[in-house]
């Protein structure tokens, strides 16, 4: 289903990104070495319980995991990627971590995803990924407008993670969100400009950018929903809910107080 909200639901969406944004700074904040994956959880858990809102992902049960999921927020460390499980691990300095957190408030989800080094040590290499990542999700938004389609975004992704040497892996990527968190249409992390569905006002897409620093091939770990890189790399991830307007695209995951 491709949803259209209303100018009063994108408002609504935009307070929940605002949320989703503040959790993830706040728990980027607290997350230091020696800090547990599960204690990542129960702030997440907390938070939201006392914003008022709900978890897009406690009872979540898709095709492609063993669910329901059972945790608040994915926290995916080094050489997991995506649907991170929090368990019982302890930050060490140096670790890649990132936290991917949906969120539904008054009937709108958002969803945002961060990646950031934890501890003092910063591995070139590492910072470089999630640059990679991050410029990636600016060009696709850049290219998000009415009129335009799905495949510029994908096209505009794709050639910031290729220029940078990274091989994309198009199993998983961005997507429709509106009153539920996962939609269609499907947003590629490389594509054909030109082709696609063809973007209108009050269409919300996830866009999310994430690379495995030398393969496109993943496996899933024994707990049945975190997915890593099959040769054990380092891996990033970043990601925006934007909502289409009649001038281009509003970023809805931005902290309290952040202005594009």
């Amino acid at each position: 289903m491709i949803e259209i909200l209303s100018p009063a639901k994108v408002a609504r969406a935009k307070d929940t990104g605002a949320l989703v944004a503040d959790i993830l700074q706040t728990l980027r904040s607290r997350s230091a070495v020696g800090t547990s994956l599960l204690d990542i959880d129960r702030w997440t858990k907390a938070m939201i319980a006392q914003a008022g809102a709900q978890s897009c992902y406690v009872d979540y049960a898709p095709s492609f995991g063993r669910g329901p999921f059972g945790h608040y927020i994915c926290t995916a460390v080094n050489d997991a990627v995506l649907h991170g499980l929090p368990h019982d691990y302890s930050l060490a300095d140096g670790d890649l971590l990132t936290l991917d957190l949906a969120v539904s408030r008054d009937g709108v989800a958002a969803d945002s995803a961060i990646s950031f080094i934890v501890g003092e040590s910063k591995p070139p290499e590492s910072v470089a990924m999630i640059d990679a990542t991050e410029r990636a999700l600016s060009a696709g938004i850049a290219a998000a407008g009415p009129g335009a389609r799905i495949g510029d975004i994908s096209h505009a992704i794709g050639s910031v993670l290729r220029e940078a040497g990274y091989p994309i892996n198009t199993d998983f990527g961005g997507h429709g969100i509106g009153s539920t968190m996962h939609q269609d249409p499907h947003v590629a992390n490389t594509g054909r400009p030109g082709r696609g569905y063809r973007l209108r006002p009050g269409l919300l897409l996830a866009l999310e950018p994430w690379v495995m620093a030398d393969t496109a091939e993943l496996v899933t770990d024994a707990d049945g929903w975190t997915l890593r890189s099959a040769t054990g790399c380092r891996t990033a991830h970043s990601e925006h809910t934007i909502a289409i307007t009649d001038d281009g695209a509003d970023i809805l995951t931005l902290p309290t107080g952040v202005h594009p």
